[in-house]
């Protein structure tokens, strides 16, 4: 299985610095997206430290075990280097005064052949297009998720709550951070969708499953997704990171250059 990756990130219409941070590293078909938090540019710290850490870290272990290692080892790999970055993150926030506080969410995968290793912290998602059904692969560590799974709320009240951006999990604010860790199956022809919430709370399902379905490059969906996001209010930052898999990529990107697709 071959993967083809894409990442931008936007400030959106309603903030004046970027929070998000968002990486891959395509020799070992790693990606990596977080969602800082925090006052003055704190959260662009955590978020950076992050997708640093993450990278740099996971994708060595990557590149000299990775294609011999089974799921529970790159899951523990996986949980070692969040650990790592998230106390690094804890202790510059205990100590700088101006990092006090500050934290960040973060959603990743690990793409090996037929498979993904993803793992997440918080409301930064996952989705999934295959055979043109959406389906969210990530459920977000937040109150508002938690009160949808008692039954105290709709998805649909949920959606529109205030409150929607409250999170239960989060790296760096704490001396420990729990990654929620799944494996799931890849097919020829599946594309995935990395997003900060400033993506997903601005755009529907079906927003989301109507650009992903369209015939362009992922370049092209991922810039109309920013535009939407923010036609849409654009009230936070906007970050979006594609991985399509495939046998045929490279005669698909032959192809879609030459029809300009």
């Amino acid at each position: 299985m071959k993967y083809e990756f894409c990442a931008f990130t936007d400030p959106g219409l309603a903030r004046a610095n970027n929070e998000d941070s968002v990486t891959f590293d395509e020799s070992t078909c790693l990606a990596v997206l977080a969602d800082g938090m925090g006052g003055y540019n704190a959260g662009e710290v955590a978020s950076g430290m992050a997708t640093t850490f993450i990278r740099t870290e996971l994708a060595r272990w990557l590149a000299q075990a990775g294609r011999h290692a089974n799921a529970k080892e790159i899951q523990r790999a996986m949980e070692i280097c969040v650990d790592n970055a998230n106390r690094a993150i804890f202790n510059a926030a205990h100590s700088n005064p101006q990092y006090s506080g500050m934290g960040t969410t973060l959603v990743m995968g690990v793409f090996q052949d037929a498979r993904l290793m993803l793992g997440h912290i918080g409301d930064s998602r996952c989705y999934r297009m295959r055979k043109g059904e959406l389906l969210q692969l990530t459920k977000d560590h937040s109150l508002l998720q938690e009160q949808v799974d008692a039954g105290l709320i709709t998805p649909e009240q949920a959606a529109v709550s205030i409150n929607r951006n409250l999170v239960t999990r989060a790296m760096g604010v704490e001396d420990a951070a729990l990654l929620e860790v799944s494996e799931c199956r890849v097919e020829n022809g599946d594309l995935y969708l990395l997003c900060s919430d400033g993506l997903s709370d601005m755009l529907s399902p079906s927003d989301i499953a109507d650009l992903l379905a369209a015939s362009e490059s992922l370049t092209q969906k991922a810039t109309r997704m920013i535009n939407l996001a923010n036609r849409h209010g654009g009230r936070d930052n906007i970050s979006v990171l594609l991985v399509r898999a495939g046998d045929a990529l490279s005669k698909r990107g032959l192809l879609s250059r030459l029809w300009g697709a």
